[in-house]
Order: C-alpha cells, then structure tokens, then sequence
C-alpha cells in the first residue's frame, strides 16, 4: 500500500549509515487536574511553593488554576523526557499537601462550570491576556471541555537529516524552507494515519455522569454514575471534547506553511456574529479578546501542530512564519490511566516510529474529500474504533481499521529497526509489536482495559481513576528526588515568582494599548 518510504530511507541508510535516524529531540507537556483527597476539583490557588504559573518554564497551569501542566525540557532519548517528567511529578506532590493528581484524561466529579476556577497569571499585561484568554473560552465553550487533561508530545526530527533529504530530492531551495515543507509533509500524513493513536492509546472511553449535567447526549449508562459508548476509545478527542463542533467550519491549510499561517491568520482577524453578541469589553469587564472566528492561534484544536519556540509578546503565528517550523506538537495522547506519569515510553516510541514513516511516504496536499475522509475517520474512531468490522475511509473507498493499521505497522516495524540500530537495543521494534498485538485485539488497548476493570472491580469511572490516583500518591510521594534536583525546582519556583513581580513592575502600556500592540504585529 505504502511504498515511497522505503526509497528515502534506503537513500538516507546509504547516506547516513544506521545512526541516520538518531537524534532528534522529544519533549512532552503533560496536564493534570489537582482535585481534593475527596475527589473533587481543587479550589485552592496555584501553590505558591510551585512557583509562578506564567513564568515557571517546567510548571504551570493550562485553562483552570487547578489543571496543572508539567513541561520537560527536550531530550534526544524518551527515557530522559520521562525521568525529567516523574521528578517534576515528585516535586509537586511534595508541594501539594493532601491533593492528588487526577490519572485520566476526563475529569472528576464537577458541579458546574463555577467549580473550575479560571487560570491567573498576576497583574501584568501578559498576564492579563492569558487570563481574559481563558474568560473568552468559557464564553465560548463553557469551562467543562476545558477540564480535560491530555498529554502533548514534542518532536523535533534529526537536524542532520534534513540536508540528507533534501540532496535526496535533488531540492536547492534554503535548507529552512525545506525543512518547514518536510515538516508539512509530516502533518499531511499524521492526519491521515493519526487515527492509529486514539485507537491505540485512546484511555477515555466513559466519563463521570456530571459532566454532560443532564444534557442530552447519545452515550450508554454504564452504571448510575458513569456513561460511557461501549466501543469507544477517546471520548476526550469526540465532539465532546476537542474535536468541538464549534469549529468544525474552520478551514486551516496545512498545504506549507505560508498557507497555514494565511488561513489561521483569517480566522483570528475574521468577525463572527455569534461572538460579536458575547461582548469583547462590556462595562469595563472583558468577555474575550476579540469578536473574532479564534481570538488567538491556541484556541484552533487540532491533532497536531507545527511549532517554533515564540519569544516574549510573539505571535506564534509570526513565529513560524519569520523562522519557520522547528518541531511538530503532537496532541492526539490521552492521559494514560494505566501510567503514573500519564505516559510511558513504549507509547512514545511508537510515535516517534510513526512521525518518522509520515515524513518519508508521499504526502500530496489535503483536498476538500479527503478533509471530509480524515474528519470522518477520526471521529469514528473516537467513539466507535473498537467497534468490531468497523471500516473507515481511505482514497475514497473502505477499508477495515485493522487491514490498515497492520498495512501502516509494516513500514513502522522497517524503520523501528533503523532507529534501534543506532544503539543496538531493541525498544522501538518490541513498541512497534506490542501496538500490532492491539490491533489484532483491540482487548489490548487502554479504553478496553478501563472498562473490563471498572466491570470486574464493579467500580464507577470516577471510582477507577480515583483509585489509581491515590495508588499514584502514594507512588510519587515515597520516591526519593536527587538533592540537587529538588534545589533546582526550589530555586527555579522561586525565580518564577521574581520574575513575575518583575513583570508586572516593568509594564508601561494599558491592557487596552497592549492588546492594540500584541494583534497589530506583522
């Protein structure tokens, strides 16, 4: 089925020998809810011995004040990303008191969008977006959506093997542009095969009845706690969570990355009347920053995304245009219940197997079709991918889910081999095995195993997950954390927090100048 991969890596093998896939650097930003020993929402403010949420560079806050996010710096090995991840775990929890950390992806118990207190980052300009950002969404969308907490993984390719690529494709243009193009080619083809990972990975298949608060909605009763759709495998990346309906209208290019900047560009400067009767700044209150179809480039979801690092008061959008694409996010992760940290290192060189095939196999530009194909697919995998004899859509015909993942783990197994050769071990090859065990099997995957457990356990979803927070507690809070690491988050918390008062000493604009400034840039 798939055939042009496999010319570029004998090319780039040829090239480059067996460490021609090495390198690279993977990151992850992973988000945790902080609820009470009750398993309710925290109301507590961010923990002052944390640090500042707007300027810690490895803890923060996403949308509420209680949905933590740990961010680890880059590593070329996932092992590293994770140890920094798990001391980062440790850290918090020795800063936390009795809270725990949620361990899935849906939320606890909510009573209300009122229980979800709105993120704040102080009194700074910057702060203050970032705040009425958040006040924009609830207007919007509702702060329920807003609780769900997932796992982004970062993922910047080898740089040495870009210049091989491109002699490969006999391509003369800036080595930056096409890197950016490479980088599109990934997304394209991440796209169409990204459905692999909610089937694989996908851990929210059932969510806490609160959640919908009476609404109606099409989902099973799983007990009087509990709904749930029996096949499902990410309800977090459903119409109920981030694949809203909101804005299914949004067309973003992901053609290369002038088209992608254009048309996100479009949506952010583009009014929609809907928004317009919200309000923008009502009786000197702000609703949201704009009246506008995105009031920002993050509030567009997606599964995946190209990224550069954007420096103070950049528009991210700017970012990429001016450097172009230095990493690619991936957003398509669950929570993994069955993980401690939320994620494990199988996972991750699953997807760094799959990202590499995306680059190399032909990825021609997305037509109106197939956009219809790939939203289709990835919908119906959410909540219907375990489903069995489900079929999705491929090149305009049906294929069977299964014939088309074990098609796809063909070349993944190929280039598992290559990634393992540069250090002789076997760990993306047994990665790329244990996922072809779950298509064959879908019993294997996570949404199956959260569900045979609570049936087994005779346990609520919400009974579950707090049984596996606490277990979790317990783990991060007996495990020792190097002196010297534990002073280097003590003193970056602290660093944060000058930083901050520093900020908000330094701003000379009024929020109203600031925000002119911030969407007038070019």
């Amino acid at each position: 089925m798939y055939t042009s991969w496999q010319h570029r890596l004998t090319r780039l093998r040829d090239l480059g020998g067996n460490a021609v896939l090495a390198g690279g650097l993977k990151g992850l930003e992973k988000e945790s809810l902080r609820v009470t020993p009750s398993g309710d929402v925290a109301q507590t403010p961010h923990p002052p011995a944390l640090g500042s949420a707007l300027t810690h560079p490895s803890i923060t806050t996403d949308y509420s004040e209680a949905l933590l996010e740990f961010i680890t710096a880059p590593f070329a090995d996932v092992s590293d990303t994770l140890r920094s991840l798990r001391d980062l775990h440790v850290f918090v929890y020795r800063n936390i008191g009795d809270e725990l950390l949620w361990a899935t992806s849906m939320p606890c118990v909510v009573d209300g969008d009122a229980s979800i207190p709105i993120a704040r980052y102080g009194s700074s300009n910057v702060g203050r977006m970032k705040y009425v950002y958040r006040v924009g969404l609830d207007n919007r969308y509702g702060r329920m959506m807003q609780a769900i907490a997932g796992v982004h993984f970062n993922v910047s390719l080898p740089g040495h093997l870009w210049p091989l690529l491109q002699e490969i494709e006999h391509d003369r243009r800036p080595l930056a542009d096409y890197q950016s193009d490479g980088y599109f080619r990934l997304i394209r083809n991440f796209q169409r095969f990204g459905w692999l990972v909610p089937y694989l990975f996908g851990a929210s298949p059932a969510i806490c009845r609160s959640f919908l608060q009476g609404r109606p909605h099409r989902f099973e009763d799983f007990d009087d706690c509990t709904l749930y759709a029996p096949y499902a495998t990410s309800l977090r990346m459903s119409d109920i969570g981030y694949k809203n309906k909101a804005q299914a209208g949004l067309a973003v290019s992901y053609d290369s990355l002038d088209a992608y900047v254009d048309s996100l560009t479009r949506a952010i400067e583009t009014p929609a009347p809907e928004y317009a009767a919200l309000g923008v700044k009502v009786d000197g209150e702000w609703r949201q920053l704009n009246a506008n179809v995105l009031q920002i480039e993050n509030e567009f979801y997606s599964f995946i995304r190209p990224k550069n690092i954007v420096r103070s008061g950049e528009k991210p959008s700017l970012a990429l245009r001016r450097r172009g694409v230095e990493y690619v996010e991936i957003r398509a992760l669950d929570v993994n219940a069955y993980s401690p940290l939320g994620v494990d290192e199988p996972q991750l060189r699953f997807i760094e197997a799959l990202l590499v095939f995306c680059l190399l196999e032909d990825s021609p530009v997305v037509t109106a079709d197939e956009q219809a194909e790939i939203d289709h697919n990835q919908a119906q995998v959410a909540l219907r991918g375990r489903e069995p004899g489900l079929h999705l859509r491929h090149r305009g015909r049906e294929i069977a889910l299964k014939d088309w993942g074990l098609a796809l783990l063909e070349p993944l197994a190929a280039i598992a081999e290559v990634l393992d050769a540069a250090d002789g071990s076997d760990r993306y090859r047994a990665a790329v095995a244990a996922q072809r065990e779950a298509l064959l099997d879908p019993e294997r995957t996570p949404s199956a195993r959260m569900l045979a457990d609570m049936r087994a356990r005779g346990e609520s979803f919400t009974a579950l997950a707090m049984r596996l927070s606490r277990q979790y507690a317990e783990e991060f809070r007996a495990l020792p954390l190097p002196p010297a690491t534990e002073a280097a988050l003590a003193r970056a918390a602290a660093d944060s927090l000058a930083a901050q008062a520093r900020l908000e000493a330094s701003d000379t604009l009024s929020f109203d100048e600031y925000l002119a400034a911030y969407f007038a840039q070019r």
